[in-house]
């Protein structure tokens, strides 16, 4: 389709998003990234091995400059780790795009929204392209576009969990209250998961869990592809009205008796 996905200037043919955490190997890692058609890759700072870059990792067995590399600062819980982690990736070279993800409750692992929004505005600041991972508050939402995101990612429901889209009416909200992208990122765990997403109106949707942990991981990469471009479409053909009552689909006027 020629219908781009635009973050920050820059074009995507793909609005899938992948996690390379929590895969088996690197080579079913390598093999599903390949199948998801994803152009932008999710990796957590914390588990790089930034002395050894060379060493078996994702990094290594993948082209680095056919992909958009999003480092994440999963694992923080303050502020201050958030954007340490965020000045290490980019000191490496990685990348200067972040996904800003501070967690507040470690058996939910939902956001931080408060320091979430202090994180963003530190590193937009500092010249980072930041995506942060939020909840799914519309005032939320407009409150980082203001703060300079150029993308907002609320989860659909809490990481890994596999639940789909809890609020769909949030989502929908956020794209009245927001011009950025939205990015349905976490609680995804189906292909129609991802189809619902993007029949909302979400712009993209990030996937980790749902294809790391799928019993073929490559198989449901390749479904997730399938999936968001056949929501996209829905979404741009526009959907029929729901109506409480049956419509013919061959009305009888007309009809020759």
């Amino acid at each position: 389709m020629d219908d781009k996905l635009v973050i920050a200037g820059k074009e995507f043919a793909s609005r899938l998003m992948l996690g390379t955490g929590k895969f088996s190997d690197v080579h079913v890692q390598k093999a599903a990234v390949e199948a998801s058609g994803a152009e932008i890759l999710t990796v957590a700072v914390r588990r790089l091995n930034l002395d050894n870059p060379g060493g078996e990792n994702i990094l290594a067995l993948l082209d680095m400059d056919k992909y958009q590399w999003l480092p994440n600062t999963a694992g923080a819980t303050t502020v201050e780790e958030a954007v340490r982690l965020a000045r290490l990736a980019r000191a490496t070279g990685l990348s200067n795009w972040i996904k800003v993800e501070v967690v507040c409750d470690l058996k939910t692992l939902l956001p931080d929204p408060v320091a979430t929004l202090e994180a963003t505005k530190i590193l937009v600041e500092e010249g980072f392209v930041v995506l942060p991972y939020t909840n799914d508050c519309p005032v939320t939402a407009k409150k980082l576009e203001e703060a300079g995101a150029a993308a907002v990612m609320p989860g659909g429901a809490p990481i890994g969990s596999g639940l789909g889209i809890l609020n769909p009416h949030n989502i929908r909200l956020m794209k009245e209250y927001v011009s950025v992208p939205i990015i349905i990122d976490a609680g995804l765990g189906s292909a129609s998961d991802a189809a619902y997403a993007m029949e909302l109106g979400a712009d993209g949707v990030l996937m980790n869990t749902a294809v790391s942990g799928a019993q073929d991981p490559v198989k449901m990469a390749e479904a997730m592809k399938h999936a968001v471009i056949a929501g996209r479409l829905s979404y741009l053909a526009g959907r029929i009205p729901k109506k409480p009552y049956a419509t013919a689909s061959s009305p009888m006027e007309g009809m020759i008796e």
